[in-house]
């Protein structure tokens, strides 16, 4: 928003979530009349505006549908203080409900997840598509990939099942975060994130690995540092190594934040220190001290996009999108420390 103030800004304050917030701005069922009468008070004092130029809406102008679509998230991925996916639910629902297509919201359990249990909302015939946000368990895609209705994953894929998706640019992200500790002079370099545990977490390994082998620098496994189990359930304690590098690549926000909390602990200065660098510009970015420098996701743009195609979807079953790559952009705070003119003076003194 323009004026800064997002849903999740009302959910925090009102202490419920943001999928709940959506449905209340927007008139949806799911929301008490009380409720609903709070959110939007406060949404006015605020001064909350929804996103929705004419740019937007003439992008997904298209024939309304009167239809459901379920959206549909691992529950690991839900946190009671919100998370960046409350946030991408809450726009994706916003703009489906712009082409008269009601949402229904459900959250996968672990054990639903591994054993291939599919929603309640797919099995009841309650939806007429699927559109399923945050990586899920493979054997879960299997069972998702044979549905006859139109299926969208949004922030991630997996290669051996056709399924439309819609992602960040996770390579290019990566290596533009370690690219610019590169001009900042950083030459040791760690990423911090438990690869095979999404997609998203892998392409930005790749991009982080691509900018390492370009400039010849030394590749240390000891400084590749997971952070979360393969499921993607985060865990607590992060295993530093004993020679640190100079600058961290975090895998997300969240990371990095729990990432320069860790350092803090153990005496460690950010970025004084330890560069750290994150990746989404979610909430936890801004509020950090130090900022942390990110990679920012388009969510308005990827929620956009995600609607346009399901709506085309839900008209034409036979339509196929592909994989569709959303851009992202380097946000500069404070959580970097430029050292290249102590390199410079290293080779000055070498020589």
């Amino acid at each position: 928003m323009k004026n800064g103030v997002k849903m999740l800004d009302i959910a925090t304050k009102l202490g419920v979530s943001v999928v709940t917030v959506s449905n209340a701005l927007a008139g949806r069922d799911g929301v008490s009349e009380q409720m609903r009468k709070k959110i939007c008070e406060t949404a006015e004092k605020m001064g909350y505006k929804p996103s929705n130029t004419k740019s937007e809406r003439k992008r997904i102008a298209l024939p309304k549908t009167g239809k459901n679509v379920g959206i549909l998230t691992s529950e690991r991925f839900v946190g009671a203080r919100g998370t960046f996916y409350w946030e991408l639910t809450a726009s994706i629902s916003n703009q489906l409900s712009q082409i008269n297509v009601c949402t229904v919201y459900e959250c996968v359990n672990s054990e639903n997840e591994k054993n291939g249990m599919l929603p309640n909302m797919v099995t009841d015939g309650k939806v007429d598509g699927v559109i399923v946000i945050g990586q899920v368990h493979r054997k879960y895609i299997e069972c998702l990939s044979k549905l006859t209705m139109p299926v969208i994953f949004v922030d991630f894929y997996d290669n051996r099942y056709k399924v439309d998706a819609v992602l960040s640019d996770n390579f290019n992200g990566g290596y533009m975060l370690t690219d610019y500790l590169v001009e900042k002079g950083h030459r040791n370099i760690g990423f911090i994130g438990t690869l095979n545990a999404t997609s998203s977490i892998n392409d930005r390994y790749l991009g982080y690995l691509k900018c390492i082998m370009e400039n010849d620098f030394e590749f240390r496994i000891e400084w590749i540092i997971g952070d979360r189990t393969k499921q993607g359930v985060l865990i607590e304690d992060i295993m530093f190594p004993d020679e640190m590098p100079t600058a961290f690549v975090c895998n997300c926000d969240e990371t990095a934040f729990r990432v320069i909390s860790a350092l803090k602990s153990k005496g460690i200065r950010v970025p004084e220190d330890i560069s750290v660098v994150g990746y989404d510009n979610y909430t936890v970015s801004s509020i950090c001290i130090p900022t942390i420098t990110t990679v920012e996701v388009d969510l308005s743009k990827m929620a956009e996009v995600s609607v346009g195609i399901m709506a085309k979807k839900l008209a034409d079953p036979s339509y196929s999108e592909g994989r569709r790559i959303i851009s992202g952009k380097l946000i500069e705070k404070e959580s970097v420390l430029d050292i290249s003119g102590s390199y410079s003076e290293e080779r000055s003194n070498a020589l």
